[in-house]
């Protein structure tokens, strides 16, 4: 027993600087933190905040999304996989308390015939507890890889959840836009048909050919291919949106009908750096490299020896006092076959693995910011372009209108012109979406409001 003492009092300072996880460059140190974003923002907007849906200034896109994060199955599965780390994470803690069992045993034997007739009842209980000593860290290790999994299992729900938000608000904006677009493309169809009845006229009257009406009956045709188009698209935008709040599509119904009234909200993206401590899937990502710390800790101390101690005490009837016994077990690994190296090897590949995807995620974000800013500034310079479209238009069918009422422009002129009309209409209509969408793409890049907090929640061992 000297010697084993002796012997770990020697190994154990060699092994305790040998179970070290691997030293890994934080992604400020491994990442080249841009100081701007390479797009512009605008400072003096307000940050974004958790219910950034509310700046569109929409109570039905408001209720929808509260629905969303409450119903959609996507969010459900996410609460899942959290209880789920939570419980492994209870299980992992366990080993680092001494685990108590108890025993009772009942028996009777006796023997029937002869002279020697007899009856024996014996009764046996107890108590048992046995105690793993965390000389090299192992259980602890493994204790805080599970913690660190349930780290991360929260923050990916909260990605889960900013994703069905912004999902949500993606759909709504595009049914609502299909439907404006679907009654511009009635009043274009119906100006088309007018159109057309006039051309027959005329072809009757001898003022028009052949030509003319197979023309003006093939933008009729076009017109009606177009809005059956929107039709089948809506429907499809408004199912999508149905899948995603859990609901079946034949239930669930769009009320809202047009853009007009949304607000176009001014967004803050803020410095680059701030993003490391905004993103969920960052913070999600940092904690899966920590676990793998961790796990390669684990690995290492498998390789050393363990002792394990054991203690019970108990009665057995008919003999008189308890009994008790401890015990002290040491076991050394001697050969395995590489098993236990294998493991170390395994743990410190995907620690790799995980420290690139890390630094992968921190560069994707950067990227996203960057593409939502740009979307957002390229959108509303078109939109601003767009309106001196429209504008232009309306005029140009004013004009063309006060002529027809002269007698100084033939019908068949001012038709045209308010068919021009309506494509501007529809484009306005389509430009006013994708401003909208580029801000809902860039508060999702944002990380939605989030921001990593001290983790308040107990110890879970």
């Amino acid at each position: 027993m000297n010697r084993v003492v002796l012997f770990l009092l020697v190994w154990l300072p060699a092994a305790c600087t040998s179970l070290t996880a691997p030293k890994s460059n934080m992604p400020s140190e491994a990442i080249n933190v841009p100081a701007q974003w390479r797009a512009t923002s605008d400072l003096a907007a307000p940050d974004v905040t958790r219910d950034w849906w509310r700046s569109f200034g929409s109570t039905e896109l408001e209720l929808l999304i509260v629905q969303a994060q409450k119903q959609s199955l996507n969010v459900v599965a996410a609460v899942a996989r959290v209880h789920q780390a939570e419980a492994a994470a209870r299980i992992a803690g366990a080993p680092l308390l001494p685990e108590l069992s108890a025993n009772a045993d009942f028996s009777r034997r006796g023997q029937y015939g002869g002279d020697n007739v007899f009856h024996d009842n014996t009764f046996s209980g107890g108590l048992a507890a046995s105690y793993e000593i965390d000389f090299w860290g192992k259980n602890r290790a493994r204790r805080d890889a599970a913690r660190a999994i349930l780290r991360a299992t929260e923050f990916d729900h909260d990605t889960v959840s900013l994703t069905v938000t912004a999902g949500t608000a993606q759909l709504w904006l595009q049914t609502t836009a299909l439907r404006q677009r679907i009654d511009i493309a009635e009043r274009n169809l119906d100006n088309a048909s007018r159109l057309l009845t006039l051309v027959e006229a005329c072809r009757r009257a001898g003022a028009a050919t052949l030509l003319d009406v197979a023309r003006q009956r093939g933008l009729v045709a076009a017109q009606q291919r177009f809005l059956a188009a929107l039709h089948q698209q809506a429907s499809d935008t408004q199912t999508a949106l149905a899948v995603l709040l859990g609901l079946p599509a034949s239930t669930f119904t769009v009320k809202s009908s047009r853009l007009d009234a949304l607000q176009v909200p001014s967004i803050s993206a803020g410095l680059p750096s701030d993003l490391l401590v905004r993103r969920p899937d960052i913070a999600s990502a940092e904690a899966q490299l920590a676990a793998a710390n961790a796990s390669i800790i684990a690995a290492r101390a498998a390789m050393f020896p363990s002792l394990q101690l054991t203690a019970s005490m108990g009665v057995v009837t008919p003999l008189d006092g308890p009994l008790y016994g401890v015990a002290a077990g040491l076991m050394a690994p001697i050969f395995n076959a590489g098993r236990l190296a294998a493991g170390r090897d395994l743990a410190v590949a995907q620690h790799e693995e995980l420290l690139a995807g890390y630094r992968s995620v921190i560069i994707s974000a950067f990227g996203n910011v960057e593409v939502a800013l740009n979307a957002v500034t390229g959108y509303d310079l078109q939109a601003t372009a767009q309106t001196q479209e429209l504008i232009q238009a309306r005029r140009a069918f004013d004009l063309a209108e006060s002529r027809y009422k002269a007698g100084a422009e033939t019908l068949m002129t001012l038709l045209d012109v308010q068919r021009t009309l309506y494509a501007a209409l529809d484009n306005a209509v389509q430009f006013k979406l994708l401003t909208l969408q580029a801000r809902v793409s860039l508060y999702r890049a944002l990380g939605g409001g989030w921001k990593t907090v001290a983790d308040a929640r107990p110890n879970v061992l």
